[in-house]
């Protein structure tokens, strides 16, 4: 042991640390980023034993890949990737078991939302941000896994289209499409929100 005192070192000391094979740095690491890394993975999978299996194995594929990871991010991005992969693959083998619904089936042809009307709302203005957040949180849920996929990755992740087009494998113009629903719909779920 190097007798750092983890708690306050840097990321950057933790990573070095553990790649030298201190698991209590990397145990640092998961202690500090743990919440935020499974908060992502339930905004993608909107089940709560799945975000927290796949946030665990994405802790897992991180100590494993650890020399992988470059510094080109900072730590916590690179394990963001992870996890969104992770729950991505999740996500694909979900589909592959069943049809999502009407939504996806007439995704292609513009579907129910081409026929809604463009509702602009300011759902913040009145509410407490907790009770604003579960409201967001609920409307989030009833996105397709398609659309919430898309929206968190552009909006949460600051990804740019051609590297969500890249992450979910799909061309950028499916990706621009269903941003453009997700917020739409998003926008009417929120619509009903009292101000």
């Amino acid at each position: 042991m190097s007798g750092m005192n983890y708690s306050a070192a840097d990321d950057d000391a933790l990573v070095k640390a553990a790649r030298q094979g201190e698991l209590a740095a990397f145990e640092e690491l998961v202690f500090r980023h743990r919440d935020q890394i499974y908060a992502r993975a339930f905004s993608m999978t909107r089940h709560e034993q799945d975000a927290v299996d796949l946030s665990q194995e994405a802790w897992i594929k991180g100590w494993q890949r650890l020399t992988q990871f470059q510094g080109e991010s900072s730590f916590t991005t690179w394990m963001t990737r992870i996890a969104i992969n992770l729950c991505l693959d999740h996500l694909r083998k979900q589909k592959r078991h069943r049809i999502d619904s009407i939504e996806e089936l007439d995704e292609d042809s513009g579907g129910v939302e081409r026929q809604m009307p463009v509702v602009n709302v300011n759902p913040t203005a009145g509410l407490e941000r907790a009770e604003m957040r579960k409201k967001i949180d609920d409307a989030l849920g009833q996105l397709s896994a398609e659309h919430r996929t898309v929206l968190v990755l552009h909006e949460f992740e600051d990804m740019e289209y051609k590297e969500i087009a890249k992450t979910v494998g799909c061309s950028m113009g499916t990706v621009m499409s269903r941003l453009f629903y997700a917020r739409r719909k998003l926008a009417a779920l929120l619509a009903g929100v009292e101000l």
